[in-house]
């Protein structure tokens, strides 16, 4: 287990937590490099079916470790844009990517590109006293990690501008009634909350989860006539699986089906 992020299994849930509480669970190198590591054994692993993201301490993540990359002494701008394209966006494409649903679980703040990070999940659950914030106007930056494109495609335009531009936390019962948010929880049900939820995320058919995941991504920036071409090839996908026979059993039957991913 990395002393930086934290991995637990339940059932077929991945939680894992960001393990910088001091920092606020700011991403340096290590942190990086660990959470990436855990999202591709997640992916490969036949036995999770959903992760959960969270941070412990007082916070979901700060963002990048601004105390690291100033003690490097490289503040040019070539070297901000490789750090964000090489270091900081491949977490964001994995979870994407990742053919299985994630959840962030956000306790305290999510700041700068820690937002980002929370935005990139598929599912975002909120503790009644959190928060996001892209602070990035305030220190002459624009938005970086996606921000921009991933708000605009929750909220719609006004709003992504007003949020970004004003520069302020942005609470959790705002997050829900605006649509960044999926739910707003106590902070002492967070964490179990949203594992049980992602167990029955993973308790769907993986076939038809995975799909279905890939399908409302690729939906975003496709025309109505390429969502139904994209649907219905991947609708004959899953009416060849074992797991949509077993469902069609197992209702005739009047069971609950068992899925087993084939």
């Amino acid at each position: 287990m990395s002393d930086v992020l934290h991995t637990q299994h339940h059932e077929r849930v991945a939680l894992l937590t960001l393990n910088r509480p001091d920092a606020r669970n700011a991403l340096d190198d290590e942190l990086r490099g660990a959470l990436l590591a855990a999202l591709a054994s997640a992916a490969r692993d036949p036995d999770v079916g959903a992760i959960v993201l969270t941070g412990a301490g007082k916070g979901f993540c700060a963002g990048a470790d601004l105390k690291g990359g100033a003690a490097s002494g490289d503040t040019s701008l070539r070297s901000a844009a490789r750090v964000t394209m090489h270091d900081f966006n491949p977490l964001l494409e994995s979870i994407v990517k990742l053919d299985k649903p994630v959840i962030a679980a956000v306790n305290g703040g999510a700041a700068g590109f820690g937002m980002s990070l929370a935005l990139a999940c598929d599912l975002l659950v909120m503790a009644e006293d959190a928060y996001l914030l892209s602070n990035f106007i305030n220190i002459g930056l624009v938005p970086d990690g996606g921000a921009t494109w991933m708000l605009l495609r929750r909220i719609g335009y006004a709003r992504t501008f007003e949020l970004l531009c004003d520069g302020v936390k942005v609470a959790a019962p705002q997050c829900l009634g605006s649509g960044i948010a999926n739910r707003v929880v106590a902070p002492d049900a967070l964490v179990d909350g949203a594992v049980q939820w992602a167990a029955e995320l993973a308790g769907r058919a993986p076939m038809a989860l995975s799909l279905t995941k890939r399908l409302a991504r690729l939906s975003q920036g496709a025309s109505l006539a390429d969502a139904l071409a994209i649907e219905a090839e991947m609708q004959s996908l899953c009416l060849a699986t074992q797991d949509t026979r077993e469902a069609l059993l197992a209702f005739a039957e009047k069971r609950p089906p068992r899925f087993t991913g084939r």
